[in-house]
């Protein structure tokens, strides 16, 4: 699967929150820019890292006009609780079928420990109130996600 283009629509999505609620790309078009980060399993290490530093700079985000969503195909029962577990003050949105992972170009093959299997690679999707693509973010390191995130929002403004 290849990305989207940056300067293109972001690929349209409907999927239900931590709490059953559906959350779609379009809720916020005109309204906020958005954060769109796709991690591979709710509750791992490095996935709980990366939310709790979007987590610690919600306000930060807000104050700039985005919002975090978080993508992974985790059931909602899961995102639930990994959601309430570290108190996120953003949306987990699951994607079981992988369907918008594919359209953003992250459900690709993966090596781990000498194993090969499809899954979701670690991506950040920077969405404009217009619904067009500014920035996508596909190396970082977890630990500082956060940080490299309002670096580049800071560019960006």
């Amino acid at each position: 699967m290849t990305l989207p283009k940056v300067g293109n629509l972001a690929p349209a999505f409907s999927l239900s929150d931590q709490d059953g609620n559906t959350v779609s790309l379009k809720d916020f078009k005109g309204k906020k820019a958005v954060v769109l980060y796709f991690y591979p399993r709710a509750s791992t290490p490095g996935c709980t890292l990366q939310a709790c530093g979007l987590r610690d700079v919600h306000a930060e985000l807000d104050q700039l006009g985005y919002q975090s969503l978080g993508i992974s195909f985790d059931p909602v029962a899961k995102i639930k609780k990994f959601h309430d577990k570290y108190e996120l003050n953003f949306p987990l949105l699951s994607d079981e079928d992988h369907a918008t992972i594919d359209k953003y170009g992250c459900w690709q093959l993966k090596k781990f420990m000498g194993k090969e299997n499809m899954g979701t690679v670690r991506t950040t999707f920077i969405i404009g109130k217009d619904g067009h693509l500014l920035k996508i973010m596909d190396a970082f390191k977890t630990k500082t996600h956060h940080e490299t995130l309002l670096e580049v929002l800071a560019e960006l403004t």
